[in-house]
């Protein structure tokens, strides 16, 4: 066969793409000899610009190993996390998830703990985080996770709204369901209502936590069908009731904006969406309690996992380190997207101290109002308050059938994960 220069530069030109194409194959994924720390988050919101930031400002620090941020949707993440771990293949190098779930991947030998690696890394150690963050990855004896940030439930307030029909209140930091009524009462003359019924979840979920309750009793089994559940949801559907929040169907957030509620319970990362209207002046406070006895704020955080993989070498896991020690004292981008860091070192930041969400971890007594709930079964649990809550609060349904069919649901699921 007579090979011809033209034969010849094709082939050239053939080798040259499957050595191309292989490079990008390569480049894709984080292998044992690359260069690039593959990270999964779940922020494809407007936060995921704030992690960008922080990882193209440490890539620029030219580490040895640099990130690579992939954001995916968050169901989309959590399906894919079982497959890939099973599989071995396409493993991220780290990856966020949130703490509700870390108990349910140890329990499933699904991730690798820090503690051999935190060796060389003597500052990224329980004082120097928020206690309810960093608490979460502890489980028997090992570290497997580590926190980005402690998020809450809180309360914003309209400041104008709070000086007309609430005179006061605000003394203390902490509004009464008591307080709240009183206020709405006053406000009914001039059709203003007093607080909305938003996030079901995280509603119940504090309110629940203020009667004493708790959605598992041992660890293990459980308890919805309480009569702690029961009083939680009574008195959120007696502010119904009395005509003192909104509407079923009607948009608690819109009323807020529009100057037509005094309070507001939502999330700290909710406010640059109130930021946008100029006309509104709010305040943010501990989310609405029952007495000032016990102060419960349901909080859950971001926390840094390693899923196992036999791809992440003791390189690549100083090179996780370091990206996270650096994130410890880097944190203000984070803040700034309406988060409270877990790092203290950020309240050494006045600009941090400047942000509303940051008197939430200020000192330790206001700590300690960070509820995560990190029950095992924490998934099972909260598809049904998710369910059911809204409907008991709104008078669809009967309380206790409610709660009654929330137990058994959660209970049946439960059974037939251990199967």
């Amino acid at each position: 066969m007579k090979i011809t220069m033209k034969s010849m530069f094709s082939l050239f030109v053939l080798v040259s793409l499957v050595f191309t194409l292989v490079g990008c194959s390569s480049n894709s994924t984080s292998g044992a000899n690359s260069k690039e720390l593959v990270f999964w988050n779940p922020f494809t919101g407007p936060d995921g610009k704030n992690m960008q930031q922080i990882i193209n400002n440490y890539n620029k620090t030219n580490p040895e190993y640099k990130v690579k941020n992939v954001s995916l949707k968050e169901q989309d993440m959590y399906t894919k996390i079982p497959t890939v771990v099973n599989s071995g293949k396409n493993i991220p190098d780290m990856t966020i998830v949130h703490a509700e779930r870390i108990k349910g991947f140890t329990a499933n030998e699904m991730l690798t703990p820090f503690d051999e690696a935190l060796t060389d890394f003597p500052e990224i150690k329980e004082e120097n985080y928020v206690k309810s963050g960093w608490d979460i990855g502890n489980l028997e004896g090992k570290r497997y996770s580590l926190p980005l940030d402690v998020h809450s439930f809180v309360m914003y307030y309209n400041k104008k709204l709070v000086e007309k029909y609430a005179p006061g209140v605000l003394e203390d930091n902490i509004v009464t369901f008591d307080e709240i009524k009183a206020a709405g009462e006053k406000a009914k003359k001039d059709n203003i209502k007093a607080v909305g019924i938003t996030w079901t979840r995280p509603i119940f979920l504090s309110l629940y936590h203020q009667f004493g309750g708790d959605i598992t009793s041992d660890g293990e089994k459980p308890t919805l069908n309480t009569p702690e559940a029961a009083e939680a949801l009574n008195l959120l559907k007696s502010l119904v009731d009395e005509k003192l929040t909104n509407k079923d169907g009607e948009d608690p957030g819109q009323l807020f904006k529009s100057g037509k509620q005094i309070f507001y319970p939502e999330g700290i990362w909710m406010q640059n969406g109130l930021n946008e209207v100029k006309s509104l002046e709010w305040g943010m406070t501990n989310f609405p309690q029952i007495s000032t006895d016990k102060v419960v704020n349901w909080s859950s955080s971001h926390q840094f996992v390693m899923l196992n993989s036999k791809d992440r070498n003791q390189e690549k896991t100083k090179g996780v380190m370091k990206f996270l020690d650096y994130l410890r004292q880097n944190s203000l981008p984070w803040a700034e997207a309406g988060q409270n860091p877990a790092a203290l070192a950020t309240l050494e930041d006045p600009k941090y101290l400047e942000l509303p969400q940051s008197f939430l971890v200020k000192d330790e007594k206001q700590q300690e109002t960070l509820k995560i709930f990190d029950y095992q079964y924490n998934g099972f649990v909260v598809d049904e308050i998710d369910k059911m809550a809204g409907d008991a609060i709104f008078g669809k349904v009967k309380i206790e059938d409610a709660l009654k069919k929330a137990q058994k649901s959660v209970e049946d699921k439960i059974s037939q994960n251990k199967n």
